[in-house]
């Protein structure tokens, strides 16, 4: 609950700053004069392009949690028996061990949302939060395209 309070905070704050960039930029359009307009355009599309990817990042939150969630009802979340530091992460020597079972499981399966999803949560165990994304953005896609 922290965390979706925490992320409702910044993006209520971010939308605040790209509103205010947004109306700078309208401002210095309105001067007329050459530099300030292309500054001003520039203050435009910056914003376009910041909350494109704030939608993009609550979105990927939203349905990644909603995957989440399905694995957990039906019982097939990968477990937590890892041993984890004092931060509460698992210890990445340990969770390198259980990673090969669900790389095997994406190999045997391609086309299964619900592997690529462990998948990503053993990349996230492990600390790679780049595959990890890259896996569950996959899983999403898998699920969005066939949600059996």
């Amino acid at each position: 609950m922290r965390a979706i309070l925490g992320a409702v905070l910044m993006s209520a704050l971010l939308a605040l700053y790209l509103w205010a960039a947004a109306y700078q930029g309208v401002v210095m359009i309105s001067t007329g004069v050459p530099v300030a307009i292309v500054m001003g355009v520039a203050l435009i599309v910056l914003p376009v392009v910041g909350a494109w990817a704030l939608w993009r990042e609550i979105a990927f939150g939203i349905y990644s949690t909603k995957l989440v969630n399905i694995l957990r009802s039906e019982g097939s979340l990968p477990g937590d028996d890892l041993p984890h530091r004092p931060s509460g992460r698992p210890i990445r020597a340990d969770a390198d061990k259980e990673f090969p079972v669900y790389a095997e499981a994406v190999d045997a399966e391609p086309a299964s949302w619900r592997a690529w999803c462990r998948l990503g949560l053993a990349y996230d165990a492990s600390g790679d939060r780049k595959r990890a994304r890259a896996a569950i953005r996959t899983a999403i896609a898998l699920h969005k395209s066939n949600p059996v």
